[in-house]
């Protein structure tokens, strides 16, 4: 089950949410095609990423910043900028171009500081925007709990597309990685970056939050974007359909 699109589009162009979706997809293709081997993949990995274990003795601050653009691998990348495509032109259009980016970045580095204090003596690199879009997620939860998305789900050889709130499908995310996190699952993701960046992303959102009103901000658009909702009517199939003898 995994999010393919909202039904509010932007007010406005979403510039930096553009700009951040060219850059990581960008940086990605730059060093996973120009990188000779994985031995220089992975230095490269540990230059730019953030290793708990060297932040703690004071080295690669540099990191805390350059770790959210780089990506493990297509399926990595694919799913952060999904998730970021949907979600963040919403909360751009409320703070801001430069407000946006502050407060994508600051989520970020707050993600990897938790990551880096639930296991300072890690010494692998810490990568992936994850941290960053998490807060993202979070601010739009706090925003826009009623906002209608649709959702994929597929079960073996079942596909159908749902409407669901955004509440539902935040909370849900949200209630997996605390319980992936809570179970130490040992499976290379980083979930405290997760629930870091989702929490700080919540918190950061409020005084945005407080400045339209807070309470009455909901009353007003019904827990929603302010804007039109978009209609994704349902074509007809042209597949013939062949009745019951």
């Amino acid at each position: 089950m995994f999010p393919i699109r909202d039904h509010n589009p932007s007010g406005r162009v979403p510039y930096v949410t553009y700009t951040l979706l060219a850059v990581n997809i960008a940086v990605f293709l730059f060093y996973w095609f120009s990188l000779p081997s994985d031995f220089a993949l992975a230095k490269f990995y540990y230059t730019w990423g953030v290793v708990p274990a060297w932040l703690m003795q004071g080295e690669g601050y540099s990191g805390l910043i350059t770790h959210m653009f780089l990506h493990g691998g297509w399926m990595h990348l694919a799913g952060n900028m999904l998730f970021l495509w949907i979600f963040g032109d919403n909360l751009e259009d409320q703070m801001g171009h430069v407000g946006y980016l502050l407060f994508y970045l600051a989520c970020g580095v707050l993600a990897a500081l938790l990551q880096v204090a639930g296991d300072p003596s890690f010494d692998g690199p810490l990568i992936g925007a994850s941290g960053a879009i998490a807060g993202v997620l979070g601010g739009y939860l706090v925003l826009f709990p009623r906002a209608k998305v649709d959702v994929l789900f597929i079960f073996v050889i079942f596909f159908r597309v749902f409407s669901i709130s955004a509440w539902i499908v935040l909370g849900i995310w949200f209630a997996v990685q605390s319980f992936n996190g809570y179970a130490a699952t040992d499976d290379g993701v980083a979930y405290l970056a997760h629930i870091g960046g989702f929490i700080a992303g919540a918190v950061l959102v409020l005084p945005v939050l407080m400045r339209r009103g807070g309470a009455g901000f909901w009353a007003r658009n019904q827990g929603k974007p302010p804007h039109p909702a978009a209609e994704y009517p349902v074509t007809p199939s042209r597949i013939p359909r062949v009745p019951r003898r």
